[in-house]
């Protein structure tokens, strides 16, 4: 998918007083709970795109701090233009523009109690397999940032990439807690359910839901 170039983008993110940049002199890691002012757990979305996904979880749920991760500054933006025009915004959100690659950066060790990755680049050629959010590779780095408890779940449309999320998770030394190839015709795992942008435009397609739900 073409992304459309935001003008000023960049600019409107880094004077933003709830957004992080991965390039910032002073890393935030370890001082999240000094930067929510609470010690809640925190919960983050790797991919977040315009947010109405972890925005949604951040009014749901005021005893979680929320922390959204994204790419691209012409997506984010998005996101923090909903996010201003809310009459009473949630105050337990944060956003960071960085690549996923670099998350250790962000965050010391067990300080996430969650992780979201909602409908994730598949990266289809296998040359670029490494690259998706749910590869060995990342699972590692999120083995570092989440608490030993911890949970990750993730949601796609892309059977084969569902296929190869489920395959990665044993040889990284995570376990399947559950898991969907209907999340909207399976009870349990839909209860309760927020769906993103990408998720009500495919079901409206047709397109099942995958889910799973994964432990170390």
């Amino acid at each position: 998918m073409r992304l459309r170039n935001v003008p000023g983008s960049r600019e409107v993110i880094a004077a933003h007083p709830l957004c992080f940049l991965e390039e910032d002199p002073q890393s935030p890691a370890g001082r999240w709970a000094e930067i929510f002012g609470s010690d809640h757990p925190i919960h983050i979305e790797v991919g977040m795109g315009k947010g109405q996904f972890i925005t949604t979880l951040a009014m749901q749920n005021p005893a979680v701090n929320y922390i959204g991760i994204e790419k691209y500054s012409s997506v984010l933006v998005r996101a923090l233009e909903k996010l201003d025009a809310m009459e009473t915004p949630p105050s337990n959100i944060r956003f960071i523009r960085m690549d996923a690659e670099n998350i250790c950066s962000m965050f010391a060790r067990h300080e996430v109690s969650r992780i979201y990755l909602n409908f994730s680049d598949p990266w289809p050629k296998d040359r670029h397999a490494k690259r998706r959010l749910t590869s060995q590779q990342f699972l590692k780095r999120y083995d570092q940032i989440l608490v030993p408890d911890g949970q990750l779940e993730f949601k796609t449309d892309n059977q084969d990439l569902f296929r190869f999320s489920l395959e990665q998770a044993e040889p990284a030394g995570w376990k399947r807690i559950a898991s969907t190839w209907d999340l909207h015709h399976d009870e349990i795992l839909n209860a309760g359910n927020i769906m993103t942008e990408y998720e009500q435009k495919f079901s409206a397609q047709g397109n099942p839901i995958c889910k799973m739900i994964l432990s170390r």
